[in-house]
């Protein structure tokens, strides 16, 4: 099974579960978008050391720590009221930036690929945030953008190592041998 295909299949059970969460109300919304935020950047570390892709592993856990850091500390300079009125901690969402951090890292080291699914995920969270009365729509849009700066400077492309390849062509009359590397 490729990692792509884990990987939609762990968002297509997560979708499947929102619609049974829906009627449940919005504590459980709330329960599955905390529960996707903390998978989001495991899936996509456990994606890289599938790859076994160190670096791509490194670049996830400093786009992730910045992330979830700058989130943290803006949180402590505004002071923003929370929708529900419980405190000043609304701006921006560290709920949404955890899982952002997992998406536009996948985005930017895998592609759109891997990327589209994490991001309708971050999605989610962000919506069961502001569902939750936590958060308002801004709040998460602004986690989300901090991700995606992050990830913009640190992510790099990944590249999978040098490959050599032969191969060997017959004919009655002649033979010829090809070697070839890719980097």
């Amino acid at each position: 099974m490729t990692s792509k295909s884990v990987l939609a299949a762990f968002l297509l059970a997560l979708f499947c579960g929102q619609t049974q969460a829906a009627t449940q109300g919005n504590s459980t919304i709330t329960s599955l978008g905390t529960g996707t935020a903390i998978a989001l950047p495991l899936i996509a570390g456990g994606i890289a050391l599938y790859k076994r892709d160190w670096d791509g592993a490194l670049q996830l856990s400093v786009e992730s720590l910045l992330t979830v850091g700058t989130a943290y500390a803006l949180k402590q300079i505004v002071h923003e009221r929370r929708p529900d009125g419980s405190d000043f901690k609304s701006f921006p969402s560290d709920t949404t930036a955890l899982a952002a951090s997992g998406s536009s890292f996948l985005w930017g080291r895998y592609g759109w690929e891997y990327g589209l699914p994490a991001l309708a995920a971050t999605e989610f969270v962000a919506y069961s945030r502001v569902q939750a009365k936590e958060h308002h729509w801004y709040d998460t849009l602004a986690s989300s953008a901090i991700s995606i700066g992050y990830s913009y400077f640190i992510v790099t492309r990944y590249h999978p190592g040098p490959h050599f390849y032969s191969s060997l062509s017959a004919t009655p009359d002649s033979a010829s041998f090809r070697m070839a590397y890719s980097f």
